[in-house]
C-alpha cells in the first residue's frame, strides 16, 4: 500500500478545513433566515453571511484542486466542489431575485450536500491517495 504524500496529506486538511467552514456558513445561513422573520438585524446577517458563504464555496474549490494536483489523486472533489459553487451562484441569485419558493429550499439542500461531503471529507477511509502510475 502507497502512503500518501506531505502535499497530499496537507491538501487533504485544507480540504477538510474548507468543507467545514462551508458547512458552517450554510448552517448560519439557516439561522439568520429564521431571525429574517423576527428580527430587524436579520436581513444585515442573512446579507453579509450570504458573502462570507460564497467565499467559502470559492475557498472549497481551490482546496479540492490544491488536494488533487499535487498528490495526483481523484479529480472527483473538484467537480464537486465546482457543481457546489454553481449552486452556490444560483443561491445567490434566487436571493437576489428575492424568490424565496426556490431560494429556501436550495438552501437546504446545500447545507445537506455540504454536510455529506464534510462526512465524507472526515472519514478516514477517504483519505488523498496518489494515482498509481505504470
Amino acid at each position: 500500500m502507497t502512503r500518501p504524500t506531505a502535499a497530499a496529506q496537507g491538501g487533504g486538511t485544507f480540504l477538510k478545513t474548507a468543507t467545514a467552514l462551508q458547512t458552517l456558513t450554510l448552517f448560519f445561513q439557516s439561522v439568520t433566515a429564521g431571525m429574517l422573520l423576527t428580527s430587524s438585524h436579520g436581513y444585515l446577517m442573512h446579507d453579509i453571511g450570504s458573502k462570507v458563504m460564497y467565499a467559502a464555496a470559492m475557498l472549497y474549490v481551490v482546496a479540492a484542486f490544491l488536494a488533487w494536483r499535487p498528490g495526483g489523486g481523484s479529480p472527483r472533489p473538484v467537480l464537486y466542489a465546482t457543481g457546489f459553487l454553481l449552486l452556490a451562484s444560483a443561491q445567490v441569485a434566487l436571493g437576489v431575485a428575492h424568490v424565496p419558493s426556490l431560494h429556501v429550499p436550495l438552501g437546504v439542500v446545500m447545507f445537506a450536500l455540504s454536510t455529506l461531503a464534510l462526512a465524507r471529507a472526515l472519514d478516514p477511509r477517504s483519505l488523498p491517495r496518489p494515482a498509481v502510475r505504470p
